[in-house]
């Protein structure tokens, strides 16, 4: 199966309950990202984006790398001395600064998402990173970061 069918397979599994109107690619970011699913965020999401035409482009890629940074903090989390994925720390506290760059001129609030909450969110996790000196991972399956989603936001 090719990727463009696998992932419009799995929005399908995913956003049969999408009453907020937003395209069911969007929906199902958010429902991946709070299932720790990062990667299948990531990819559901990169469906809408290469498509994607309009002032949304770098908003969504900024979700895109937002997703990304948690994908290298997990994997990291997993396996801490493997040669490849013990050394994530700095691209991780880089996608955050470049997912909040993306993201935050569609602030305070965009598509049902409070985009202020996102940036600190995303810089909080950066921070303590960084203050670690790239040594220690804050992620951690049992505290997974949450978006919410909210219908009643434009």
């Amino acid at each position: 199966m090719k990727k463009f069918e696998r992932i419009s397979a799995l929005v399908k599994t995913l956003s049969t309950s999408n009453r907020t109107g937003f395209h069911p690619c969007y929906v199902s970011y958010f429902e991946c990202f709070n299932q720790g699913d990062y990667y299948e965020a990531h990819d559901v999401l990169e469906h809408l984006w290469l498509k994607c035409r309009d002032e949304n482009h770098l908003y969504f890629k900024g979700l895109i790398q937002i997703a990304g940074a948690f994908v290298h903090l997990k994997k990291q989390h997993v396996r801490p001395d493997h040669p490849t994925d013990g050394r994530r720390l700095h691209p991780a506290a880089r996608l955050f600064t470049l997912g909040i760059k993306n993201v935050l001129p569609f602030g305070p609030t965009h598509m049902g998402l409070h985009i202020v909450a996102v940036c600190e969110l995303c810089s909080d996790w950066r921070n303590k990173i960084v203050a670690s000196e790239f040594r220690i991972n804050p992620w951690h399956p049992s505290a997974c970061p949450r978006l919410e989603l909210q219908k009643d936001i434009p």
